[in-house]
């Protein structure tokens, strides 16, 4: 009787059955693959093909009766990785040879042995090449090579021990390096040996220097020469391998060397002590532009970079060594600067590279001059730890507070970054003449923007850092200050107009830097503070009046002017306090100054794109003036009340009615909270309640009038008057009668607010009545809760929580209803 599996069973046995025949199936394929490509194969034999193996049935193996094939290893990598294991092999055993067993042989026998492997090892790769051979000639001419360096060791030690050390290995860097070039030469299949020489001729002058007990501008002509003949050898070399070698030394060795003569160039005690150094870097720099001329693309570049490097560091370094100390920087600024007339010499595109050195000695000039300024604009901000504590004693470094300073030796910086800021100015100025004068050597039209805009910041810094280096008075660097901000903003709104968009907004940039460091310095007296301050608001809001509708000028950049007046502002209404003799909490109401303009300027602009910002950022002013009432609650009240009467008056305005309306209920509210308690009153509901019955009636009015009206608008304000300040009470009064009375009110409230659908109705009662009646019941709670044992709470807690997870769905549901009922109510 044959057993029929169930359906379940036999679905899985199918399914196994699929599976194995898949992977039999691509196993197949691959294996024929295989077998394609090795017939195809007419040059060598194929592999052997693996054996076959057998996958179980049933398993859903991906595998099959044959193995996918092995590639065999690369023959040529192969070969490569057994030659170079042979090479390090005889290397390891000719060392050992020369330095462990050379004694144990006579002087003829050492002499045979080592001159017959030597001479093998040089002889065997012409046989090798012949037959092509080349991998296994590489490596036998690798290992003539190190044979030839341990025959000069031993010829050193056998036949010349007592010979210099640095004097012997120069004469024998220099036999090699002509064997090995020679050999290259004779063998020009062999790749390491010309490279070989190239890097063994790098030694011998420096050696010979070092023996003759040379100083360190020997050693830099050492260099030089050898750079030199790199460079030789890098131009006119066939092979690349040699090229790339010769260009590396040339590299290593001229860098080495202009180092050294930069070095002794700049620590020389006078002008004639700097001379030699200088002819030495002249001598680089004329090296590096010979070969420049005749060198392809980027390396003519860096070739006449590096030659303008050399040339000034050798005419800066003269002219340098005699003037004083602080001034250097400017006269390698301006050998820098005179660089740019080679770009009209035939020099090709070498001459960019001599536009780009004097870029480099430029940038490195600005950059040593930047400490300076660095410490100017940073000091007014100590101004803040010291407010009207009068004229600083030391001037325009005093107010700074950096008298302690070096600035004898700091008086170049303004030089130097008005000198570069001219130049910028006229390169941007003339650029069209600039581009036809200096050809191909002249940077590209985007660097244009780049220069005017540069020019605008180095100017303004030179400017500022001016009075400080010049030692002026207190008056001079504020005024100094408050200048190139005016200057500054009218570049911005000249450069708009103009077309010259990127200076502009960095001239906008520079101004408002200006403007903050001019009104922290303004804080070190009275005077300046009032005079600062006021030309401040006056020039933000004349330039958010000059950007307006401007084209070109961005609406932030107008929003952002016509705000940071409003912000200066404020300084002098505080300051007024401060000078009336008032306290702090005194001087709040001279704050609201600031919001009240707003709030009429905002009317009268209306619908314009500056009103809004202006009107937050006075209403902000309105909010320090609060926070600086809050340490007295007379001054809070009155202040609170202002706030009301400036959001009122805004609110007219149907615009900003929504908010405003809101806004000034509650600033009212708040008042009359802050004056009763002020008052000492016991029970508000008698100052309150006068004032909630109107509210309700004239709410009522509204709606019969407007049935769609927000119940918030009708009654949120007149139920909030009384509901509110009684809660407050409430929690402090120690009797029953207020909390009582206060919660059958709330409970009237919601349950008209839940008979007539009003929300205000409804959420203002519910939540006065649930606070009411927490605190009602908190004396109980706690009672209970200290005679229950300390588990009890844990538990409940962790029933509670059960139960809602339990019902989390119905309970979510619940909100939602709850939440589209109040939404649905008005």
């Amino acid at each position: 009787m044959e057993h029929v599996p169930p359906p379940a069973e036999e679905l899985a046995i199918l399914d196994r059955e699929l599976a194995w025949l898949d992977a039999r199936r691509s196993q197949l394929l691959t294996r024929r693959a295989w077998l394609v490509q090795a017939l195809s194969t007419v040059t060598a034999p194929p592999a052997a093909a693996p054996g076959p193996w057998t996958a179980p049935r049933g398993q859903g193996q991906a595998a099959g009766v044959f193995g996918p094939p092995v590639p065999p290893a690369p023959a040529r990598g192969a070969q490569n990785v057994l030659l170079v294991l042979g090479g390090l092999l005889l290397t390891v055993a000719a060392l050992a040879f020369t330095l462990v067993s050379w004694g144990d042989m006579g002087i003829g026998g050492r002499s045979a042995v080592l001159t017959a492997v030597t001479a093998g090892a040089l002889v065997a790769p012409a046989t090798l090449l012949r037959r092509g051979l080349s991998a296994t000639a590489e490596a036998l001419a690798a290992l003539a090579s190190v044979l030839m360096v341990l025959d000069a060791y031993a010829v050193h030690e056998v036949a010349m021990p007592d010979a210099d050390g640095a004097g012997y290995t120069a004469t024998a860097a220099t036999v090699l390096a002509v064997l090995w070039a020679a050999y290259g030469l004779l063998l020009d299949r062999l790749r390491l040996p010309l490279p070989l020489a190239v890097f063994t001729a790098q030694l011998p002058l420096v050696l010979w220097a070092w023996a003759a007990g040379a100083g360190p501008l020997w050693f830099a002509a050492a260099l030089l020469v050898t750079a030199a003949l790199d460079g030789v050898v890098a131009l006119r070399a066939g092979r690349a391998s040699v090229r790339v070698t010769a260009f590396a030394a040339l590299c290593v060795t001229g860098g080495a060397g202009l180092l050294v003569a930069l070095v002794e160039s700049m620590s020389a005690s006078g002008p004639a002590g700097a001379v030699a150094p200088g002819a030495l870097l002249l001598a680089g720099a004329a090296l590096a532009l010979t070969g420049a001329r005749t060198a392809p693309g980027p390396f003519a570049v860096a070739g006449g970079l590096v030659a303008g490097l050399a040339a000034v560091a050798a005419v800066g370094g003269v002219a340098a060594a005699g003037v004083p100390d602080g001034w250097t920087v400017l006269v390698y600024l301006l050998c820098g600067g005179a660089l740019l007339t080679g770009v009209r010499a035939p020099l090709g595109v070498a001459a960019r590279g001599l536009v780009w050195a004097s870029g480099v000695v430029t940038a490195g000039a600005v950059l040593v001059s930047l400490p300076m300024v660095t410490v100017v604009a940073a000091g007014p901000v100590s101004r803040l730890g010291g407010l009207w504590s009068g004229v600083p004693r030391d001037g325009a470094r005093g107010a700074v507070g950096a008298t302690d300073l070096p600035w004898a030796e700091m008086t170049y910086a303004p030089v130097v970054l008005l000198l570069v800021a001219a130049a910028l100015g006229a390169a941007y100025r003339w650029w069209e003449g600039l581009v036809g004068w200096a050809g191909a050597a002249a940077p590209g039209p985007a660097w244009r923007g780049a220069a005017g805009s540069a020019a605008v910041v180095l100017g303004w810094a030179g400017l500022m850092v001016l009075p400080a280096a010049l030692d002026l008075s207190f008056a001079a660097a504020l005024a100094t200050q408050l200048v190139l901000m005016v200057a500054a903003f009218g570049l911005a709104v000249g450069g708009l107009r103009a077309g010259a968009r990127g200076v502009a907004v960095t001239a906008g940039v520079v101004g408002a830097a200006g403007a903050v460091g001019a009104g922290l310095l303004s804080l070190a007296t009275e005077a300046a503070t009032y005079t600062a301050f006021g030309l401040l608001v006056a020039v933000f809001a004349g330039l958010a009046v000059a950007l307006d509708g401007r084209e070109g000028a961005s609406a932030g950049a107008v929003r952002a002017s016509a705000c940071a007046a409003v912000v200066c502002a404020v300084v002098p209404m505080a300051a007024l306090g401060s000078s009336l003799g008032f306290t702090a909490y005194e001087s709040a109401p001279l704050l609201l100054a600031v919001p009240a303009v707003t709030v009429l300027v905002g009317a009268r602009l209306k619908g314009h794109p500056v009103a809004l910002p202006v009107e937050v950022t006075g209403a902000v002013a309105g909010a320090v003036a609060v926070a600086t009432a809050a340490g007295d609650a007379r001054f809070l009240a009155l202040v609170l009340a202002l706030c009301g009467v400036l959001a009122a008056g805004t609110a007219l305005r149907e615009e900003r009615r929504p908010l405003a309306g809101y806004l000034a209920t509650g600033l009212f509210v708040l008042a009359a909270w802050v004056r009763l308690s002020l008052s000492g009153v016991s029970a508000p509901e008698a100052y309150t309640l006068p004032v909630t019955v109107p509210a309700l009636v004239v709410g009522m009015l509204r709606r019969r009038r407007d049935p769609s009206a927000s119940s918030w608008t009708a009654y949120g304000a007149g139920l909030a008057v009384t509901l509110v300040p009684s809660l407050g009470a409430a929690w402090t009064d120690p009797h029953w009668t207020r909390p009582l009375l206060l919660g059958v009110a709330a409970l009237v409230v919601t349950l008209v607010g839940a008979r007539l659908r009003l929300q205000a109705l409804l959420v203002l009662g519910g939540v006065v009545l649930a606070l009411d009646a927490l605190h009602e019941l908190a004396p109980y709670v706690v009672q209970v809760a200290g005679a229950l044992p300390r588990w009890v709470a844990p538990a409940l807690a962790g029933v509670l929580l059960l139960a809602v997870g339990a019902t989390y769905e119905k309970r979510l549901r619940d909100a939602r209803r709850l939440k589209d009922a109040l939404g649905r109510m008005r």
